[in-house]
Parts: C-alpha cells; structure tokens; sequence
C-alpha cells in the first residue's frame, strides 16, 4: 500500500510542539519494522533538512512546488494529477489538504483555542478554528494525542468522537534516561551559565503556558528558597512581551534566566540538572517534557488540566494553574522533600515515563492508516 504523508510540521529546524510530534513520529514509522512492507511518500514544501529520515526503498520524498497556498491549492493538486496516488494520506498536524481525492487522517494536539481565544492572535485564531474544523469534517480517523484531547473534540465537534483514535507520545529513550543524560549535565550548565540549583520550565512563551503566573509564584519561593533560580527556556511565541515587564516588577531579574530556543540535544542536561520541572499550563495536549523529565529522574510539578494529569499520573505534584498559591506550594513541596522521599517520587517518575513510547505509538498510528487506506467505499 502506498502512504502519503504531509512532512512539512517535521521539516522544521528549531522544532517545537507540533513539529516534534511530526519529525518523532515520522523517524518512529521510518524505523518501524512493520511499515517497511508499504511504499511510503513524504510531501514537502522544501527539500528534506538533514536530519529527516533517510530515502531508501519504500521510503521518498516529494517536493512540489510552489510553496503558497500549498495545503489549499498546491497539495490538492498534485493528489489529484500525480500518478500512483496514495491509498492513504496523513497530515500530522491540524491541517489537511482543502480537498482530497484519497481518504485522510489528521493528527490534532489539543483545542486551547477554543478554550481561551484570548489567547491567540486573531488571524491566527481564525485560521485555527476554521481549518481544524475543515479538517475533522474530511478525516476518515483522528489521532488525539491523549484521551483529553480526544475529550475536548467530542465536546466541541458533536458527531467526530467516533472517528477518533488516542495515540499517546513517547520519547527518545536513548537520550532521556538517568545513565547518559548525567553525563551531559555539566556541559549544559556551562553552555548556558547556570547555577547548581535551579527550576526549569520548557515550553514555547505564550499565554497559555502561565509564566507570568509561574514568575509570581516564584517571587514567593525565592523568599524561602533564596539560592534558587528559574530558568525558562523556549523560542517566543506570541503575546509574550508582559513576561519581561513581569520580572521586572517581580524583582527577580537577578534569579530568573531566560535560555531562549534550546536544541533537543541540550535537553537531556538541562532537564536532569534542574531540581524540578513546572509546567503550570491553563492547557496542554500532552507536554512532552514530562515524561522526558521523569526519565532523566526530575520530578514533576504540573497543572491538574487537560492531559497533564494523565501524563503526570501519580509521579508527580499538580497543582492549580489558576492559583499562584498553588503553583508556589507544589514547588515549595519539593524543594522541602528529604532525600529518601525526593529519589522516591523521582523512581516513580521514571516508571511513569516507560508508559510511553514512540514505537507503540507508530504502531497504532500505522494501523489506522492501514484500515483507511484499504476500506472499501
């Protein structure tokens, strides 16, 4: 069976969010010893970066152009004219071709926008809410990256919860774990001039992550925990420029570090150096730096909304996103662990984290694509 894929959320270079869903899946389905018995084609806007996966037998890429109004026009186009079409096409990401001639699968992440509008620019909010909707009406199945997502979908859009399949993310078990990423830790600190004790938040700086919230409960934690820093590290996103101001007013412009965008290669160290990671989100559709925490033996203080609990499980402290007394007392909760109790709930952690996995997931992502793409109409 010939596979399409749109590889464009993949062929990012400083990926994030839905682009590291995108290229983790995609380098998890190149692996996969199951997926090399079909023909699989990568559609791209530009060529491939060097990082993607490898062409080999079975496994190419096409890239057409031009690259405007590529998932509206040019896209459609070529599934229509281009010849062997594929029996399948999947779009890991929100948008799917405008139209298609092949049956669909889309991936969605979560549906914030909906929850918070306020939080989104408006063209951006527009462009979301109208093509995600767009994109559900096509999609033979859904990939909802946790069952909150798929959650929010029923809710939201009556009728689409039968289409959709959960899909949990994993992570780069070579990279994330206690052994290898010790090693990096030093050379991490260095790099970005950090100190021994420090608060690590990973995540893109927009509203919906709560920094501004995160930094007020920090202000708190400092009074009692005078030695220790936070670092926020995350290329901007939108809607950020109040977190400055906040620091400013907050006077912690001497305990606070920002790192900008760091590469996936660092975050191993970065993660098993920090004393703990907060993710004090209003929502997420997964947070994939959870599980990559836990595996490096980090323990976990995230938001009770959205998928964080499922992902969090009982391996870590959550807290009220929406009370900064909260957010301050989960972390003062760590910060005042014993030993013995702060390695207890750190090997929790790491069990917790072995529940996800990027083979399974490609697994069940390649049976979905296999049951669309051979249904008889």
């Amino acid at each position: 069976m010939l596979i399409g894929v749109d590889g464009n959320e993949a062929n990012t270079e400083k990926r994030v969010g839905s682009n590291l869903y995108a290229y983790d899946l995609l380098l998890a389905l190149w692996r996969l010893k199951e997926a090399r018995e079909h023909e699989w084609v990568v559609y791209l806007k530009n060529k491939p970066l060097a990082d993607m996966p490898e062409e080999r037998g079975g496994w190419h890429y096409r890239v057409i152009k031009p690259g405007a109004f590529w998932t509206r026009v040019r896209l459609p186009l070529d599934l229509y004219f281009y010849r062997p079409r594929p029996a399948v096409f999947f779009s890991p990401g929100h948008y799917t071709p405008s139209r298609s001639f092949v049956p669909v699968v889309c991936a969605i992440m979560d549906l914030g926008y909906l929850r918070f509008p306020d939080q989104f620019l408006k063209r951006d909010l527009w462009q979301m809410t109208r093509w995600t909707a767009e994109s559900l009406r096509r999609s033979v199945r859904v990939l909802a990256i946790s069952e909150s997502t798929k959650r929010e979908i029923e809710q939201s859009y009556p009728g689409m919860g039968e289409k959709v399949v959960v899909t949990y993310l994993g992570y780069d078990r070579e990279a994330f774990n206690k052994a290898i990423a010790r090693r990096d830790v030093d050379r991490v600190r260095k790099k970005y001039n950090l100190p021994k004790k420090y608060l690590v938040f990973v995540s893109t700086l927009k509203p919906s992550k709560n920094i501004e919230g995160l930094l007020v409960a920090f202000s708190g934690v400092v009074k009692k925990f005078p030695e220790v820093s936070l670092v926020i590290c995350g290329k901007k996103g939108w809607m950020f420029g109040g977190i400055w101001k906040r620091v400013e007013e907050l006077n912690l412009k001497k305990r606070v570090i920002f790192t900008d965008y760091v590469p996936e290669g660092d975050l191993p160290g970065l993660l098993a150096g920090a004393w703990v990671l907060v993710l004090p989100s209003f929502w997420e559709g997964f947070g994939k730096t959870i599980p990559e925490s836990m595996a490096v033996g980090t323990p976990v203080v995230a938001s009770d909304v959205g998928s964080l609990p499922e992902v969090v499980g009982r391996a870590g402290v959550l807290i009220d996103p929406y009370k900064i007394e909260s957010i301050e007392e989960g972390l003062v909760k760590i910060l005042t662990l014993s030993k013995e109790s702060y390695e207890g709930l750190a090997s929790r952690g790491e069990a917790q984290a072995k529940k996800f996995d990027w083979e399974k997931c490609a697994k069940l992502t390649l049976n979905v694509l296999i049951e669309v793409g051979t249904k008889k109409e």
